[in-house]
């Protein structure tokens, strides 16, 4: 036990989940109690002399905090996605991350066809007439009356055949859509007919975007592919905000070029009160909460806290990015 407490590891937030509260039989725990999230600098002088890291998306491990810690063993991220994190470096350095995929592959893909749905049928412009009193007697009801979008028999263009698009493949089958896919190396998913990524723009009703974001998608979605889009599209983004150039975006969507967007990722988060998109009835907002059920948080917790696990008892995390470092 005395050698365990000689071991430290930081925490950067309270975490859900039963695994988290294992840690204290393996290290000395220290977590970040708040109020609010971990700011940079204090991450920098609370990690000093830890042997090992559990944070969260919102923590950004890059290359000179990490040559500021040179006891540093091991990174676990209650993530899938780790583009918070400089994996090279990591790598260089020997030191392994953890990260937390296949979990929140329904969450998220609820997440993603319920903006869809509700940008479809304009329900958050349908909430907000009913709660500013404008629904009255004599204007309740019409032919044209918040007409929307059919989702049953339009085509849905998945952008990223991983899990995440694939389980969103599988909801939009469910519901009468007509499926085709993009993906960076071609994959062969039944019931999805893959094309280019310029066919799928030009041919979809929906788009939703379920890619990671690396150098490679990285304004995938600029300008001029949102201008090759269907016109009267709806783009639904779910993955992260620096795939879709969101001021292009905004500017189809004011000039009615697309119908209606969904988004929960954005490029800056939180969203600066500039961001074109918040001024557009026709965009459905969240706050990057596609994975954001009591039960996904807590698996994801969990399985962060295992990766910890083993790299204290100096095995292999079980979810490991850069599983090379083993081979060392």
């Amino acid at each position: 036990m005395l050698d365990a407490m000689n071991r430290k590891v930081f925490v950067t937030h309270e975490l859900p989940g039963r695994r988290i509260h294992e840690l204290s039989a393996y290290c000395a725990v220290n977590v970040w109690l708040g109020p609010g999230l971990l700011p940079a600098a204090s991450l920098r002088e609370e990690l000093t002399g830890c042997e090992g890291l559990v944070c969260l998306l919102t923590d950004r491990i890059d290359r000179e905090l990490l040559d500021a810690m040179p006891d540093l063993q091991f990174v676990s991220s209650m993530s899938a996605g780790v583009d918070h994190v400089d994996v090279a470096a990591l790598t260089a350095r020997g030191i392994p991350l953890g990260h937390t995929p296949g979990v929140l592959t329904d969450t998220t893909a609820d997440t993603a066809f319920a903006l869809l749905l509700a940008a479809a049928r304009r329900i958050t412009e349908a909430d907000h007439f009913v709660r500013r009193g404008e629904w009255r007697r004599e204007n309740r009801w019409s032919p044209d009356f918040f007409t929307g979008k059919d989702v049953s028999g339009a085509t849905l263009g998945v952008i990223g055949l991983g899990d995440i698009g694939q389980a969103m493949a599988r909801r939009a089958a469910a519901f009468g859509m007509e499926v085709v896919g993009w993906n960076r190396s071609p994959k062969d998913i039944p019931g999805v007919e893959q094309l280019s990524l310029e066919a799928l723009l030009a041919r979809s009703d929906f788009v939703s975007v379920h890619l990671a974001l690396t150098a490679d998608t990285r304004g995938l979605l600029g300008a001029a592919e949102i201008a090759a889009m269907k016109p009267g599209a709806v783009l639904v983004n779910t993955a992260r905000g620096g795939i879709v150039d969101e001021p292009a975006l905004a500017a189809a969507l004011a000039s009615g070029a697309l119908y209606a967007a969904g988004v929960d990722v954005f490029a800056e988060e939180p969203v600066p009160t500039g961001n074109p998109l918040l001024a557009l009835p026709n965009v459905v907002l969240a706050p990057h909460i596609g994975s954001a059920t009591t039960r996904t948080r807590a698996r994801m917790a969990d399985i962060a806290a295992a990766n910890a696990i083993a790299a204290l008892q100096g095995q292999p995390m079980p979810h490991c990015v850069n599983p090379e470092v083993y081979a060392r």
